[in-house]
């Protein structure tokens, strides 16, 4: 008789134990733009894939990268100047 193993590990796989806590869920939060930002860039880089890039999906994805970088230094700078102590900059 062989045992079915992964039905546990599907039952308990959303146990209460396992739901993110409240600083993850936080740490979520910040990084929303980022994700938001990878997104749309991702999106319009999918947009080319099957075909040959115009100079209008250049600049979009000119676009989307540079809004991706910027929420990236964004939320550096802002993880940077909360963890200095005293404000001292």
């Amino acid at each position: 008789m062989n045992h079915i193993v992964t039905v546990q590990d599907a039952v308990t796989a959303f146990a209460d134990f396992m739901e993110p806590t409240d600083a993850e869920l936080d740490a979520i939060e910040r990084e929303m733009p980022v994700i938001l930002a990878d997104v749309d860039l991702l999106d319009a880089h999918i947009v080319t894939l099957d075909r040959t890039p115009t100079e209008l999906d250049v600049r979009r994805i000119r676009r989307a990268r540079r809004r991706a970088l910027a929420a990236r230094v964004a939320l550096v700078n802002r993880a940077a100047s909360t963890s200095l102590p005293g404000g001292a900059a």
